[in-house]
């Protein structure tokens, strides 16, 4: 594979139709020939990335130097490489302003100066740091997506319908929530209040300070639980992180008040690897993020 990367003068300032309507065109063309990459529009100048097979990337770039829309085609740099840096983008856009090119070192010359082909020609230090500007940027707008479950706008009335009766009825879980979780904080004072008026007066045993840690426990658990649901209410996205975790938290509260005298030991086995299994699954989320 090939990285090729060049910079053009347009012949008229486009409008935000028209580049919409360039990177609809690209995004058709370059999926097809599997080519990715990445376009910035500033000043009048077009600063485009392509990756992909030699002669495809060659065969784009030779139809993109005869388009009578711009002039001046310059080639910046063609390399081989081993791996794509836009692997997901038949062809990404961004709108830069002078406060993102400003932050590349050595780029706040050539905007004093002029954002021209020629310019960047003559400056290709910066191309490295625009192309890692240009990445991170792009793979912030993917992590950040707005993913809707349940989009209130649908093209069938029906499934619209079905969408917004669901979001009320997480709503409606919400408000139920809520009140478990005071049943729950009158329910730890109760076995608090009940424990402490048991012979011995004033004194927990062990197995009392356990049957507290479990009612403290399922309090916990049910407001992670309502976090969840206000969450995704105000997303629109099932928090996965978060729902592990509660999951980890709850049968953590399990194992915190087994009675290991009259539990076998095939099940204590069997919630500690789930218990495993769960912080595996925390850990390699969070590694993502």
């Amino acid at each position: 594979m090939i990285r090729l990367i060049y910079a053009s003068t347009a012949l008229k300032d486009w409008s935000a139709e028209d580049l919409l309507g360039l990177l609809k065109t690209c995004r058709t063309n370059n999926s097809a020939r599997d080519i990715t990459g990445v376009l910035i529009y500033l000043r009048r100048t077009f600063f485009q990335i392509l990756e992909g097979e030699d002669e495809t990337v060659n065969d784009v770039f030779e139809k993109i130097r005869n388009d009578k829309r711009h002039k001046d085609v310059t080639l910046l740099e063609k390399r081989t490489i081993d791996e794509r840096e836009f692997p997901y983008w038949s062809m990404g856009f961004e709108k830069l302003d002078d406060f993102d090119l400003t932050s590349i070192k050595g780029f706040s010359h050539i905007l004093d100066k002029d954002f021209t082909p020629e310019g960047i020609a003559l400056n290709k230090g910066i191309i490295s740091p625009l192309i890692h500007l240009l990445r991170g940027k792009l793979i912030r707008h993917v992590s950040e997506a707005k993913h809707e479950e349940l989009p209130m706008d649908h093209e069938d009335p029906v499934i619209q319908l079905l969408h917004r009766t669901i979001r009320s009825g997480v709503k409606f879980l919400a408000l139920l929530m809520v009140f478990v979780i005071l049943l729950g904080i009158v329910d730890v004072i109760y076995v608090i209040y009940e424990k402490m008026i048991s012979p011995p007066f004033l004194l927990m045993t062990i197995d009392d300070i356990l049957d507290t840690f479990g009612a403290f426990l399922a309090v916990l658990i049910a407001i992670e639980i309502f976090l969840n649901i206000t969450l995704y209410i105000r997303s629109d996205v099932i928090p996965v992180k978060l729902v592990v975790a509660t999951a980890l938290m709850a049968i953590s509260r399990k194992v915190i008040v087994f009675d290991y005298k009259h539990l076998s030991s095939e099940y204590v086995s069997a919630s500690a690897l789930v218990v495993v299994a769960l912080g595996v699954t925390y850990w390699l989320i969070q590694k993502k993020e």
